[in-house]
């Protein structure tokens, strides 16, 4: 039950911010958050990570739908012997997948608004959204408990 309750928190806070990054941002120049380093702005991304695959939204939709049922049925599969980092890392991935999701659904593009460009080392990263926050970290934290921790291989080792 908190792993949903946290995932609709995170899709709540996600919707939230493209929200006011609609009503203040499209149309306006970048905020300068940290300068040179950080400016929200508003973008469409009608592609995937990066932008790339542009004007793809049926596929999207097909692999999201498929990669939300895959996590879910992982969930409620190991969900008594889950760890809490793992059911974390779950709720960060689905709710970051399902705030890209209701973007691709409802407005036919994902809203991304945080812009890193560090100009001292000429480093300019893709514009993104907290949902991509939500995603990245969900897997990272994911990747590390298939590792490290959730491993039955490294724990008959050690």
């Amino acid at each position: 039950m908190g792993v949903v309750l946290f995932s609709i928190f995170l899709i709540i806070i996600d919707q939230f911010s493209k929200y006011l990054v609609v009503k203040f941002l499209a149309g306006e120049a970048p905020v300068v958050i940290i300068k040179d380093v950080l400016n929200f702005y508003y973008l469409e991304n009608r592609g995937a990570a990066f932008g790339i695959m542009q004007n793809k939204r049926f596929l999207f939709i097909i692999i999201t739908a498929v990669v939300i049922l895959i996590l879910l049925s992982l969930l409620y599969k190991n969900y008594r012997h889950a760890s809490v980092m793992f059911k974390t890392s779950i709720s960060l991935i689905v709710g970051g997948t399902i705030g890209n999701f209701i973007d691709r659904i409802r407005l036919h593009y994902v809203v991304d608004f945080i812009s890193i460009n560090i100009k001292k080392i000429n480093f300019e990263f893709a514009v993104f959204n907290l949902a991509d926050v939500f995603i990245v970290v969900g897997t990272f934290l994911l990747i590390i408990i298939i590792l490290l921790h959730d491993n039955p291989k490294r724990s008959k080792n050690v």
